[in-house]
């Protein structure tokens, strides 16, 4: 890493010590490119660079705008809302002209997480032939690379793809997100618009980077983030400080000695601030999510919690939760903009992590749960499409179609689309049994496997769980056992392990709960 800092040192000192006074191009940020969709039905912005005070105009179609550059360079229009359709040119001009073509107004998401939406189309399930029919020309993927920043980088290096065979090949991890194609697949045959998905992701990462600084403001609970996050910046400055005297030197030195036609002495080494890791507080917010914004997005897929629940977060990850989703919708300036995500699947932790508690996962599961309390949120449940041996299932397609039912019924408003299973509303103690009631029942409650329900427990005043005999009546569940006389709790799917059958008639599985704080 330092002789990486080392190189783009010298070749920037160099520049700047032998360039002679130029006009400045117009740049745009590699999101707004050739192919990309926007944002339909909503104003655009649409911002870059140019020379201090320079005018710049966009044009789209009979649309055209101004601004001038500021003194740090930087320029935003905002075009006026868009309708639905395409192809369009952008023209770009300054003191040069830049044209974008194929352009598309539709719909667009931003995805995000890490393995289980990095998870390419090639590794899914029948992935040949859904490669094959991956042809739709009106959905766009812009896959962002990995890399980490101490600071808000203002840019990514990546590119606009139109939806092709060969195309959603390319990605980090065997191909384009499967998640994220799979659920603009499914908007796309719903809305009859152009689909833009934005994949931002890293297998193995937790929550904590992908949030802003902001997210993790007025959480008491986030406290101690928040000091790591001041820490690392006043020890980069701190060693930035220090830094500045061997690189003032080295500049006097550079310079006399591109004067005499010398050799250039070698360059010092530039600090490395401590959060540009993908594993610390803001770290690819900075590095992979900053240079998105202001881009106008309909709203976002997430698709983590694997790290964060081995790591024994529990309820913490509903804070963060809170810290990721507030942070986004701040830095878009779009307070309730939708965030869907899915619960993550039943998995043999152990496997990885023999250490963890049992109830590790389940706790995450009630995190992600109350995370539903945050408006204009979804949660996709995924017990019964899991494999208890892959932490990374192959069955996405129907991970992103249970997010596109919550878009479509929630964000597009299509009727009687039943988009949820059942999810725990509230019980009552009825004798020796319990009468658990839930809401998205649906057309009714049902067994997958027309078995007998599984997975219930229930206990008495000493907090003793046991196995329980659980039948469906109407659009509620009664649980008991024999084994306790005075039942006072029930949990259903308590385990990391557990595959339960429980479900709607829709064919949507009902969420692991408690209904204890024990």
């Amino acid at each position: 890493m330092h002789r990486y800092y080392r190189r783009c040192l010298t070749a920037c000192l160099t520049l700047l010590l032998v360039a002679l006074p130029a006009m400045a191009d117009v740049r745009l940020p590699h999101v707004i490119g050739d192919n990309m969709v926007l944002q339909r039905d909503v104003p655009v912005p649409i911002w870059g660079w140019a020379a201090p005070g320079e005018k710049v105009t966009v044009r789209l179609g009979e649309q055209s705008l101004n601004a001038v550059a500021d003194a740090a360079g930087a320029w935003q229009v905002k075009l006026p809302a868009l309708t639905a359709g395409g192809p369009h040119d952008l023209v770009v001009t300054g003191q040069n002209t830049i044209t974008l073509k194929n352009i598309l107004v539709g719909e667009v998401w931003i995805c995000s997480g890490q393995s289980n939406m990095e998870m390419g189309i090639n590794q899914v399930q029948d992935a040949e032939k859904e490669i094959a029919a991956a042809n739709y020309p009106e959905i766009r993927t812009f896959q962002v690379p990995h890399r980490p920043a101490g600071q808000p980088l203002p840019d990514v290096d990546a590119e606009w793809r139109v939806c092709t065979p060969d195309n959603i090949k390319v990605g980090i991890w065997g191909g384009f997100s499967a998640t994220a194609y799979f659920f603009g697949r499914e908007l796309h045959r719903e809305l009859k618009v152009p689909v833009g998905l934005i994949c931002t992701s890293w297998g193995g990462t937790r929550i904590e980077p992908w949030t802003p600084p902001c997210g993790f403001a007025d959480l008491p609970k986030l406290e101690p983030i928040k000091q790591e996050i001041a820490a690392a910046d006043a020890e980069y400055r701190a060693a930035v400080s220090s830094a500045l005297g061997p690189i003032e030197a080295w500049v006097t030195a550079a310079r006399a000695a591109l004067s005499a036609e010398k050799p250039l002495p070698p360059a010092p080494a530039w600090p490395r601030h401590g959060l540009a890791h993908e594993g610390r507080p803001t770290g690819l917010y900075n590095g992979m999510v900053h240079a998105l914004v202001p881009f106008a997005l309909r709203g976002a897929i997430w698709y983590q919690g694997e790290s964060n629940a081995a790591g024994g977060d529990g309820m913490l990850y509903f804070e963060k939760m809170k810290a990721l989703i507030g942070g986004w919708r701040s830095v878009w300036g779009q307070d309730d903009f939708p965030f869907y995500y899915v619960q993550i699947a039943p998995f043999r932790y152990q496997k990885i992590q023999k250490a963890i508690a049992p109830t590790a996962i389940p706790e995450v599961w009630q995190a992600q749960t109350a995370a539903l309390a945050i408006p204009n949120t979804g949660m996709a449940v995924t017990t019964d499409i899991t494999d208890l041996d892959d932490i990374h299932p192959k069955n996405k397609q129907e991970v992103g179609r249970r997010l596109a039912l919550w878009a479509l019924a929630n964000t597009y408003g299509q009727k009687n689309l039943v988009y949820s299973g059942p999810l725990y509303k509230s019980m009552a103690v009825e004798g020796n049994k319990i009468r658990v009631s839930f809401d998205h029942v649906g057309g009714g409650l049902a067994a997958r496997d027309d078995k007998p329900l599984t997975w219930f427990e229930i206990a008495g005043a000493d907090q003793k769980f046991v196995k329980a005999e659980a039948r469906i009546d109407g659009a509620t569940v009664v649980v008991s056992s024999d084994a306790v006389a005075a039942p006072v709790a029930v949990r259903f799917g308590w385990s990391m392990e557990a595959e339960p059958n429980l479900m709607n008639k829709d064919g949507l599985p009902a969420s692991p709960f408690r209904t204890d704080q024990w």
